[in-house]
């Protein structure tokens, strides 16, 4: 009968030492307290740090495709903060630069009066030659600071062209090679190589000089005129680059723009250069293709060129790092 109620009593002690372990067991499990809290002595979980914003979209070096009908196409990217440039394998070869070349000769001629103020109607040719690529503005500003259609003997460039040699650091660009044309700041040969350089000279300040560079790039920002928007000696040249560009990188700051466009008798082809600048990078896509094409097509190469270049790619996913589990 004692050993009965022993093995009973025994029974009984293990069943309630059982009932009050399991809660305590699971408040440590639970935070220490059974109420969820996390600051328990049996240790919190560890809360994941939010993921960090992604950078803004910019241009970077990348792999671009463009269904291309034509003599020549190419293209150069710098990269502002580092200096380097990337491109296409053709990137060091030459195009005629058309109204492009404006922007030197503009940055030029400002940079040169010194201390001397420009009159109004100084001021209004400067502006007129960016934002209309009014050509009888850029040749008045041309012949004021040395330029000459007059074809140097020795085969050198004329001497606007040769400044913007020296002060951008250009290895590429030479004078026009079409005989009665050579002279002409319109046939001046570059470089997409040499055309961010350009961008890249304008944009800090080497060109025109720290108390002309803020106005000559925003004169570049409010180019205007739409492809269709023609005339024989100016022309709307708000197209191309820009209109690759998403609202979130023209948020960012002013996009300052030339570009250069010609239909040539004498090869039959339209030469069509875009160049645009930020303060982060430089992009020039040059190009020639049948005149039977529109000036339509080239804008379009170009703003597809920009467009290819944007990174991240919008819409591309987020890659979130994984973060190490909580511990108990």
């Amino acid at each position: 009968m004692r050993s009965r109620v022993t093995m009973v009593l025994a029974v009984a002690a293990v069943v309630l030492g059982s009932a009050l372990l399991v809660p305590t067991a699971y408040a440590r499990l639970s935070g220490g307290d059974g109420g969820g809290s996390s600051g328990g002595s049996g240790g919190a979980d560890v809360a994941a740090p939010a993921p960090s914003p992604p950078p803004p979209p910019t241009l970077a070096a990348g792999p671009v495709s463009v269904d291309f009908d034509g003599d020549f196409f190419s293209w150069a990217l710098m990269d502002r903060k580092s200096g380097n440039v990337s491109g296409a394998k053709n990137m060091t070869s030459t195009s005629s630069t058309e109204s492009m070349i404006k922007a030197w000769i503009v940055s030029d001629y400002l940079r040169r009066l010194g201390d001397k103020k420009p009159s109004a109607g100084e001021l209004k040719l400067a502006s007129d030659a960016i934002r209309k690529s009014d050509d009888g503005a850029a040749d008045k500003i041309y012949f004021a600071t040395g330029g000459s259609y007059r074809i140097d003997p020795s085969g050198a460039p004329n001497p606007v062209i040769q400044r913007a040699i020296k002060t951008c650091g250009l290895t590429d660009t030479k004078r026009g090679n079409v005989k009665k044309y050579e002279g002409y700041w319109s046939f001046t040969r570059m470089s997409p190589r040499d055309a961010v350089r350009l961008g890249d000279c304008i944009a800090d300040g080497k060109a025109a000089g720290p108390k002309w560079t803020k106005w000559v790039l925003d004169e570049m920002s409010k180019v205007s005129g739409s492809v269709s928007d023609q005339h024989e000696t100016y022309g709307g040249g708000k197209w191309g680059i820009v209109d690759g560009l998403p609202a979130s990188i023209k948020a960012q700051g002013p996009v300052s723009i030339k570009n250069g466009w010609t239909r040539l008798g004498y090869d039959g082809n339209w030469h069509v250069n875009c160049l645009a600048v930020t303060d982060k990078w430089s992009l020039a896509v040059m190009m020639r293709y049948p005149a039977g094409r529109s000036l339509s097509y080239g804008a379009k190469t170009c703003a597809s060129v920009a467009t290819q270049l944007v990174t991240p790619q919008p819409g591309a996913a987020l890659k979130v790092p994984q973060q190490p589990a909580g511990k108990l």
